[in-house]
């Protein structure tokens, strides 16, 4: 299926799977990455593993009339030192991802093959952009960790890996932990 997806990417075939693993600040998503490793992807097939952070869009504030009580307006400061942190999670998140993979790359090293890994860091809802770059990047499979949410909160706030795996153009694997 490595072919079929690169194809359509517009790209050559590679040997190999591209699995894209979504990773975020929680334990779940080292959890699915540490079983991805260790269990689906092989470094001498020739997969290439693509870490996906999805860093959430920066809020936006209209002007609200002067004399409304509620509502709260951000200046330029605030907004930017919001961003940088929000840069430094991401920063944060992805190295501590790709030090699994080269440990894990080490681990199995011994054949002579390396894994293939790629980072990327998305801005926007997770949702939306997690299904949006498996089907840009030509992804064979998508890995994702689970919180584990019960029914009222997910009811509340929706499930990240429920919306992917209705909406992802590719197989969705969800590792819970």
């Amino acid at each position: 299926m490595g072919g079929e997806a690169a194809a359509a990417a517009g790209r050559a075939p590679e040997p190999g799977r591209r699995i894209l693993v979504a990773v975020d600040e929680g334990d779940e998503s080292v959890h699915a990455l540490r079983w991805c490793l260790s269990t689906f992807a092989a470094a001498a097939r020739g997969d290439t593993v693509i870490l996906l952070y999805v860093r959430p869009a920066p809020p936006t504030y209209s002007v609200l009339d002067a004399s409304a009580a509620v509502g709260y307006l951000f200046s330029e400061e605030v907004t930017a030192a919001m961003d940088r942190y929000s840069r430094e999670v991401a920063d944060a998140v992805v190295e501590k991802a790709q030090k699994l993979c080269t440990l894990y790359s080490k681990e199995v090293g011994g054949s002579g093959h390396e894994m293939k890994v790629e980072v990327k860091v998305a801005v926007g809802d997770a949702r939306t952009v997690i299904c949006h770059m498996a089907d840009k990047l030509g992804a064979d499979l998508l890995v994702m960790g689970s919180h584990g949410y019960g029914f009222f909160k997910r009811a509340l706030l929706g499930s990240v890996s429920d919306y992917c795996l209705r909406n992802a153009s590719c197989p969705v694997l969800i590792v819970k932990s």
